[in-house]
């Protein structure tokens, strides 16, 4: 009898399975509540920070990276996310600053209570090129192992759409992964920067696994053209899941990687009805 009841269980949960098409599990894809790009609501924090990181809240952003301090100091800015149980995860700054002011940069990230810190531009002269890759590689190595070192910080680079120019086998972006430290040098994963030149940021996130530490969640309208400029039409951004990207098979990707952190960004004018799409459609995810 117990052998019968066994048995009808086994057969029970292979049923199941078959149903399913080989799931066993129906639960969310994107369980993690996701962070936010400060980009994203920029003018509304040039206005007033207070009241922005309230309407964030509310809609249940808790993490933070930061790309500017809005007129306040680091201290100021982290005594109000305290003050509202949010944190700040990233800091990012030009690349200027970061190999100038190594220190003044780390500091500031330190106040806000960050632990990455991440540069999004390299600057160049396009096309981008092997020489400006290799430069910006050692200038990575340099202040990557800095920020590790002497302060605690992890360093990350921001794809923007140019380091996937063709080279050799591959692109620049895998120069720039193959010539920095993995120890000091890791990455934050702009998913439309690396789809705009044609990448496959799903394919990149197993490729590179747990080196991408940070991921842009945002989608690219349809029909939109890239190439390797790195520009775009901000309006060009759209609600997660209305665009051109894959989101499941990037998300599937980014939890297989070990992401640490997930900020949506989105330069569109329409942020007041997009962002609230991008966080439903990302709670409605299923695996």
């Amino acid at each position: 009898m117990k052998h019968a009841k066994q048995s009808r269980a086994a057969w029970l949960l292979c049923s199941l399975v078959f149903i399913l098409g080989g799931h066993t599990l129906a639960g969310p894809l994107f369980p993690e509540a996701p962070g936010m790009c400060s980009y994203t609501h920029r003018e509304q924090f040039k206005k007033d920070v207070p009241g922005t990181l309230d309407a964030l809240k509310a809609l249940g952003i808790r993490d933070m990276e930061f790309s500017n301090l809005f007129g306040l100091k680091a201290a100021e800015l982290r005594r109000l996310l305290d003050e509202r149980g949010m944190v700040c995860s990233s800091f990012g700054v030009g690349y200027d600053d970061l190999m100038k002011k190594t220190d003044e940069v780390a500091a500031q990230a330190k106040a806000l209570g960050a632990k990455f810190v991440r540069v999004a531009w390299i600057p160049h002269k396009p096309p981008f090129t092997l020489e400006a890759a290799r430069q910006a590689a050692a200038d990575f190595n340099r202040v990557g192992k800095l920020l590790r070192e002497r302060h605690g910080l992890t360093f990350c680079y921001h794809n923007h759409g140019y380091e996937f120019s063709k080279h050799g086998q591959g692109t620049l972006f895998d120069l720039l992964a193959a010539e920095t430290n993995p120890q000091d040098v890791s990455f934050e994963l702009d998913i439309l920067w690396a789809h705009f030149p044609g990448a496959n940021p799903a394919k990149l996130l197993e490729q590179y696994g747990a080196r991408i530490k940070l991921l842009h969640l945002k989608d690219l309208k349809k029909g939109v053209p890239g190439d390797f400029s790195g520009k775009t039409d901000t309006e060009n951004d759209v609600a997660l899941g209305t665009g051109q990207l894959d989101l499941p098979a990037i998300l599937k990707a980014a939890r297989k990687a070990g992401v640490q952190h997930y900020y949506i960004e989105d330069e569109s004018s329409r942020i007041a009805t997009q962002v609230p799409q991008t966080i439903q459609y990302l709670k409605n995810l299923k695996d």
